[in-house]
């Protein structure tokens, strides 16, 4: 059971609570358990994403230790700014689209 944290970013209060109830909350919006089955970390996950798409508003990020995955780590993310997580040489890297430079 490995540890798993989520932040959150500009979210309505019921984000708040709900984690608050499952999870110690380190510092605003950032939230932690020690041994979260993954089981529970994916029914967390459920409600963040049902919720997320009825209020379309903030971000939140869940990352855990998976040594399944590239680089070790476990990685979900909803909201804006709109990114993706690819992995490269064992390594996972963020690409965001570029803005448009030339008018």
């Amino acid at each position: 059971m490995p540890m798993v944290v989520i932040m959150t970013r500009d979210v309505e209060a019921r984000y708040r609570g709900f984690l608050g109830s499952v999870m110690l909350e380190l510092s605003a919006g950032v939230y932690a358990h020690p041994r979260m089955s993954a089981g529970v970390r994916t029914r967390i996950w459920d409600v963040m994403v049902d919720w997320h798409g009825q209020l379309r508003q903030g971000s939140i990020v869940m990352t855990w230790a998976d040594s399944a995955a590239h680089g070790g780590l476990g990685l979900s993310t909803l909201g804006e700014p709109p990114k993706q997580i690819v992995a490269h040489d064992a390594m996972l890297l963020v690409r965001r689209p570029l803005a448009n430079v030339n008018p």
